[in-house]
Parts: structure tokens; sequence; C-alpha cells
């Protein structure tokens, strides 16, 4: 993600400077960005520093999100991107808000997948349409491969937290927000002893019927699907938005230029002109404190 967002702002032409830990992969970085990075760690970096950018984007693995973040708070950054989840777990979220909160700054998180080109031509659909009227969506998850994943196992533990809520945050994000949910699980894998198989709906604070469903212990994909008066507006891949108009079967791609996508990663550059602009659509870290409530929800806690 380090990477990806280096080629953005290299060619937003904005200046920037690179943290890093090891020089194994600050080796690396350079070799594709072309930038240097400054090797040691961020507390290593930020004793040295009389003064520092009031700017930053925080990229690091999952189990780092939270202290870095509250590293650069306490020393004056006022303006943070951060990417998601926010933190390991809820705890490091919440903690992550406080200190926000106490030294005013401004902390969001970075779900790209709002600013795909795709939900953003869904959105204007849903605007014309004048609302969602219900919505379904799957965060199923290939088990098979996230197993043999060499990450820690507190990563993979909390799994639904860390890579999940990418797909549970964008069908609320199109749908509303969920004012009731009824959930269920059951299961539990090696890894993930926290549940397997999970199925739940509720209604959206826009009013509309939602349902999900995922079975990590079987075939599925990511997928959200939003119904309008109008439209079925098909997210899978969530990258591509396909349509089924009212009183036809047939389901078509709806034509989008997806320049951006194709020359970053998809969703990230809009992403980025929203944080440096009007934080527009971006997720602040305070919204991502409530969204735990119903992340729990589906957890069954």
């Amino acid at each position: 993600m380090a990477i990806e967002y280096a080629k953005i702002l290299k060619a937003m032409r904005l200046p920037f400077v690179v943290i890093g830990r090891g020089e194994v992969t600050a080796k690396s970085f350079k070799e594709v960005t072309g930038v240097d990075v400054i090797s040691g760690g961020i507390n290593s970096w930020l004793k040295k520093q009389s003064s520092i950018p009031k700017v930053a984007i925080v990229a690091v693995s999952v189990d780092q999100l939270a202290n870095t973040t509250k590293q650069l708070v306490k020393r004056g950054v006022s303006s943070i991107l951060l990417e998601k989840p926010g933190g390991l777990i809820g705890a490091e979220i919440k903690s992550v808000a406080q200190i926000a909160k106490q030294r005013g700054a401004g902390v969001y998180v970075a779900y790209n997948r709002r600013f795909y080109a795709s939900v953003q031509k869904a959105a204007e659909i849903i605007k014309k349409d004048r609302g969602v009227k219900s919505f379904v969506f799957e965060f199923t998850e290939w088990s098979h491969q996230i197993a043999d994943l060499k990450l820690p196992d507190p990563i993979k533990k909390n799994w639904f937290l860390a890579n999940s809520s990418h797909v549970v945050d964008l069908a609320f994000f199109l749908g509303g927000k969920p004012a009731r949910i009824s959930s269920y699980k059951s299961g539990a894998l090696k890894w993930h002893p926290k549940g397997s198989v999970f199925s739940g709906a509720g209604v959206s604070s826009s009013g509309a019927l939602f349902s999900y469903s995922a079975n990590w212990a079987a075939p599925g994909r990511w997928g959200v699907e939003i119904m309008t008066s109008k439209h079925r507006l098909i997210f899978r891949p969530l990258e591509k938005l396909q349509i089924q108009n009212i009183g036809s079967v047939s389901i078509e791609e709806v034509p989008i230029d997806y320049k951006l996508e194709k020359e970053f990663k998809p969703g990230l550059y809009s992403q980025v002109r929203a944080f440096i602009s009007n934080k527009k659509n971006i997720m602040t870290i305070d919204e991502q404190v409530k969204s735990l409530e119903y992340y729990n929800k589906i957890l069954g806690k």
C-alpha cells in the first residue's frame, strides 16, 4: 500500500518523505518507486526531528496501525489518512479516536473501495432513482489461501475486521448504516476461531432492508447488490458495476471511465484527492468506532 500511495503522490507532484522500518523493505520500495526511504521506524525518526509535517498517510501492517498513528498525533500531526481498519482490534481503534479527540487531530480511515469508479457511478444512479430500497452483500473469504499466509496469528484471528470490513463498509456506505440488525454465526476455523459461517439481516438508517451471508469454509466471493425502484446494481467483482433494469432479466456492464483504476490501485487516487481537499466520503475514526458496534454483532459478540 505504501508503494501505491507513493505512485499517487508522485503523480500529484506533492512533496513527501517515507519512513520505514527494515532496510530490506526500504530497498525494495526504492527499486519500485525510485523514492528513498528513511529506515529505522517512526519512533527513531520522530526523535530526530525538530519539526514534522502536519499531514501523514499511515500504511503500515495492521498490527502497527494504531501505535504509529498515536505517535504521530502526539507529535502534532493534525491530519492523518490511516489505512483500514485503523487498528488490529476494537480497543486499538478506540484508543486512536480518543487521542485524536484530545489533540484535535483529524484521523480518516482509508476504505478506498468507497472511491471506486464503479461505486461513484452507482451513487449517481442511486441518487437519480431516489434512494436504495434494499441491498444484499457477501463477504466470504478464501480460507484455503488465508491459512497459508505468512501473517501473525493475531491478524488472522481478527480477519473480519482486518479484511472483511472492506466489503461490509462498502455495502453500508451505499445502503445506509444499520439502524437494526439481527446476526447469526456458526462454525470455526483453526486460524479464525470466532466463526466461519455468518448470516443476518436488518434495516438501514435510510429505511432500506438488507441481508448478508458469508461462508469461509465453502466457495464464494465478495459481492454487493443494491436495489432501487428502477435498477439492480451488481458489484461482482467490486471494481466493476453491472446493472439490471426493471422489467428485464438481462444483466449488462455499465460503461465507466476506468482510466484512474488502470493507472493506480482502484479507488486510491480519488481517495487521496478527497483527503487533501474536502474529505468528502472518507470515514472518520469516530465513525469507525461506531461501526464496531455492528461489526461485533456480525461476529456474534
